[in-house]
C-alpha cells in the first residue's frame, strides 16, 4: 500500500476543507478527496450564490422604492445577465481561497472521489482516480443531495429541463416568465425573493400550512407575507402531484402554469456509492449515525456535515468539523446542538435560535414569552419607514434562562451571532440586559424585548 497520510477526508464541503485546515494545524498531514469542486455545495451552489443574487435584489428594490427615503431613481431594472457573471466571480474567488488555503497548509487536495475499499493493517484504505491511499482515520464529509420523489412526469421534466434544482437554478441564463417553486424551506424562499424582484411570476407549493420548516411560527408568516408584498403567490397545504407541458398539477385540481419549475423540497445525506458497507458504518433513516464527539460505530472514522443528517447547515459543518479533529488529537470537544442559528436572507430577513413557542411546549417548559416591533429601534425606524420587523424572546420561568430569540428585520443575520451566543451560554434575561448594547443598533432590540419579561 502506498500514499499513507495520517488523515483522508472524503469530500471537500465545509465539513471537508475546514477539517482539512485545522487537521494542518494540529501536525497532521492531510489528505482531501473531492468530487466536484472545493466548497462543495455551500460555496458552489448554495449558501453564497444565492446571497449574490439576493444583494443584488435588495439594491434593486431599495432604488425602487428610494423616493420616501430621498433618493430618486428612474428606470430602475435588474440585469440578469450582470448578477449572473457577479455571482460567478464571487465563488471563483472563494473556491481560489480555499485551494490557496489548503496549499499553504500542504494539504494533499485532488479532485477525485473517494471510495472506501476497507482496512488494512495501518487502518483503512481509499482508492480515488484508480490510485490507492492508506490512512489509520477516516472523516467521511459527503455531504448530501437533493431529494426527488416519485411523481408523475418529473423524471422526464428533470431530463428536459423544465424542472431544475438548486444547482442549475443558479446559472440561469434568463429570467423564467412564469417560475413556480416546489417546496418553501429556505432554498424555495430565497429563491423566490430574487426572482420576484427580477421580474418572475412567482407561485411557492408548500405541502406544510405554512412555509420555513421548523422556524418560529410567526416569524414564518412574516416571511411569507412580505414575499406575498413582491407578488409571490402561495398555495400552502398542496402537493405537487404532476408534472407536464402545461404546468404543475397540484393537489389534483388545478395546473400552475410555468417556464420553468425549481424542485427544492429539502435534501438527504449523501451515503451511497462510498463504501460505507466495506466498514459496515451505521445508517438510519438515510443518515451516517455519529455521537457527539463525531465518532462514528467503527473506532478510527469520524462524520462531519451533512451526511449526519443532523443538522444540514454550513456553519453547523464547520463545529462538527472542528470537533471531529479534536477528537481525533487530544479526545476532547463535543458537539450541540441546542442553539444552532436557522437563518432565512430573504428581505426582510430572518433568524431563529432556540426553542420556539412550539418546542418549548413540547418539552415541558413553563416559560414568559416577549414579543417587540423593531421600530422601537431608533436605528431600525431610521432606515425602515414603513417595516414590520419585530423580535422575540422565550424565557424560562423557573430559572430566567433565555431559552430562545427570534427575529425577522433588518440585520438579523448578523444580530443571530448574539443570540446564539446568548442562548447556547445559557444566559439569563437578567444578564443579558445588562450587557452594554451600541446605541444606535437594531441590536439593542435584544435588551429591550428582555426588558419586557
Amino acid at each position: 500500500m502506498k500514499n499513507v497520510h495520517d488523515l483522508v477526508i472524503l469530500g471537500g464541503g465545509p465539513a471537508g476543507y475546514f477539517a482539512a485546515e485545522r487537521a494542518a494545524d494540529a501536525g497532521l498531514r492531510a489528505l482531501l478527496l473531492e468530487e466536484r469542486a472545493l466548497g462543495g455545495v455551500c460555496l458552489n451552489e448554495g449558501c453564497i450564490p444565492t446571497k449574490a443574487f439576493l444583494h443584488s435584489a435588495k439594491l434593486a428594490a431599495s432604488a425602487m422604492k428610494g423616493e420616501e427615503y430621498g433618493v430618486l431613481a428612474e428606470n430602475v431594472w435588474l440585469d440578469h445577465e450582470k448578477v449572473l457573471k457577479y455571482k460567478n466571480i464571487v465563488v471563483q474567488k472563494l473556491v481560489g481561497g480555499v485551494a490557496a488555503t489548503l496549499k499553504k497548509k500542504q494539504v494533499d487536495a485532488i479532485r477525485a472521489k473517494g471510495v472506501i475499499k476497507g482496512r488494512t493493517e495501518g487502518g483503512f484504505a481509499v482508492e480515488a482516480n484508480g490510485e490507492s491511499y492508506e490512512s489509520e482515520r477516516l472523516l467521511i464529509c459527503t455531504g448530501s443531495e437533493v431529494i426527488v420523489p416519485k411523481i408523475k412526469g418529473l423524471d422526464k421534466a428533470l431530463k428536459s429541463g423544465f424542472v431544475i434544482t438548486s444547482r442549475e437554478c443558479l446559472d440561469l441564463e434568463s429570467v423564467p416568465e412564469r417560475f413556480v417553486i416546489v417546496g418553501g424551506g429556505v432554498i424555495g424562499l430565497e429563491v423566490a425573493n430574487y426572482f420576484a424582484i427580477a421580474g418572475s411570476d412567482v407561485t411557492v407549493i408548500e405541502m406544510l400550512p405554512e412555509v420555513g420548516g421548523s422556524i418560529d411560527a410567526d416569524i414564518a408568516a412574516n416571511i411569507r407575507t412580505n414575499l406575498e408584498k413582491l407578488g409571490v403567490k402561495f398555495m400552502l397545504g398542496a402537493r405537487a402531484e404532476e408534472f407536464s407541458k402545461d404546468g404543475v398539477l397540484v393537489s389534483g385540481s388545478e395546473t400552475v402554469p410555468a417556464d420553468k419549475v425549481l424542485l427544492s423540497i429539502g435534501r438527504k445525506p449523501r451515503v451511497a456509492d462510498s463504501g460505507f458497507e466495506t466498514l459496515g458504518l451505521y445508517v438510519d433513516k438515510g443518515a451516517l449515525i455519529t455521537d457527539s464527539r463525531m465518532r462514528t460505530n467503527v473506532p478510527g472514522v469520524w462524520a462531519a456535515g451533512d451526511v449526519n443528517g443532523k443538522s444540514m447547515l454550513a456553519h453547523t459543518a464547520y463545529r462538527e468539523a472542528a470537533v471531529s479533529i479534536d477528537d481525533m488529537v487530544s479526545g476532547k470537544g463535543t458537539m450541540k446542538y441546542s442553539a444552532i442559528p436557522q437563518v432565512i436572507y430573504t428581505s426582510p430577513e430572518a433568524a431563529c435560535v432556540g426553542e420556539t413557542e412550539r418546542t418549548a411546549a413540547e418539552k415541558g417548559y413553563i416559560f414568559y414569552k416577549a414579543v417587540l416591533p423593531l421600530m422601537y429601534s431608533g436605528r431600525y425606524m431610521a432606515e425602515n419607514a414603513s417595516g414590520d420587523g419585530f423580535v422575540k424572546a422565550i424565557v424560562c420561568r423557573n430559572t430566567g434562562r433565555i431559552l430562545g430569540l427570534h427575529m425577522a428585520g433588518t440585520y438579523a443575520s448578523e444580530i443571530a451571532l448574539t443570540m446564539a451566543m446568548l442562548v447556547g451560554s445559557k444566559w439569563s434575561a437578567e444578564a443579558a440586559k445588562k450587557i452594554i448594547y451600541p446605541h444606535p443598533s437594531v441590536g439593542e432590540i435584544i435588551r429591550d424585548v428582555l426588558l419586557e419579561i
